[in-house]
């Protein structure tokens, strides 16, 4: 046991937030797991209450999860948590890491200036060049700047002609006024989440499609299985996490036939593919690698 008090920023009663908080308990005695849409900022007195709990006063703080879904309110929430870091609380991943992954195309320029490979992508305000997009892709993924789990994801295809495209295009719009879409790759029914702790590659697992389904996620059906990359594999996504600087993540990785892509780099990581997929105690790496950044 030690005297360290580092909360945790998740969903209360969601494993992967309270097989963190467990973690955390187990070696400081401490357990304080935060919901942000409990939490009061009052910068005249430069506090952040989370109940009777100044998080400023705190060691630490690990973002498992800023909200259930991605929106802009979800930036709000990291502006929340600056003031924590500007008194002194180390925050895990930094806001600014996450800052500059929460929005999907934040990410995706990120990974592009980069050079990593990603599908081809196209974003604009224009029903007319989204339009374009798909006919020139053939088939596209439409995806919310703000989403996880292929939430809000909408499927076109070339093939379903170009009046009833525009009138999918036209209500994807309505609620994504900048719409982001990718061309639909070939996976076969597989793709990849390869973990990273403070920078170092820990393991990989795949995510399977078990439906007809065009995507894995277990939301939609999919499972987790183990998964053996080889060294170019990890190296490819070991570059593709490091402009970000985070402390966990998983890179999600498709294999195509013109080799590897990568489609996004987590803000906060999986750790029930990594246990279930890999075998990886992710939570209790995580828990030993905070602790041992804050007493550092």
């Amino acid at each position: 046991m030690t005297d360290l008090r580092i909360g945790v920023v998740g969903i209360p009663g969601k494993w992967s937030t309270e097989v963190l908080a467990d973690a955390l308990e187990a070696q400081t005695g401490f357990r304080c797991v935060v919901d942000m849409a409990d939490v009061v900022l009052d910068l005249e007195t430069r506090a952040l209450m989370a109940g009777q709990i100044d998080l400023c006063s705190l060691d630490g703080i690990v973002v498992k999860k800023i909200s259930q879904t991605y929106s802009p309110a979800t930036l709000d929430r990291l502006e929340m948590l600056r003031l924590a870091e500007a008194s002194g609380t180390k925050v895990f991943s930094s806001t600014r890491s996450i800052l500059g992954l929460v929005n999907r195309l934040s990410c995706t320029v990120t990974l592009a200036n980069a050079g990593i490979p990603m599908p081809a992508t196209c974003v604009s305000e224009s029903e007319d060049e989204a339009l374009g997009a798909v006919l020139r892709f053939g088939s596209a993924v439409f995806k919310p700047l703000f989403s996880t789990k292929a939430r809000g994801m909408t499927l076109m295809d070339a093939a379903e002609g170009e009046t009833a495209l525009r009138h999918k295009i036209a209500a994807f719009k309505a609620e994504n006024p900048v719409m982001y879409l990718q061309k639909k790759v070939n996976l076969s029914g597989r793709d990849l989440g390869m973990v990273f702790l403070g920078g170092s590659y820990l393991g990989t697992y795949a995510r399977v499609a078990q439906t007809n389904s065009w995507n894995t996620t277990i939301l939609h059906g999919g499972k987790y299985e183990p998964f053996e990359p080889d060294a170019e594999l990890i190296e490819l996504a070991r570059r593709a996490q490091e402009p970000f600087d985070l402390d966990f993540t998983t890179v999600d990785v498709g294999l195509t036939d013109s080799g590897p892509v990568v489609f996004e780099v987590s803000a906060f990581g999986g750790f029930k593919g990594a246990l279930e997929g890999a075998g990886i105690d992710a939570a209790k790496l995580y828990a030993n690698h905070v602790i041992e950044k804050v007493r550092g």
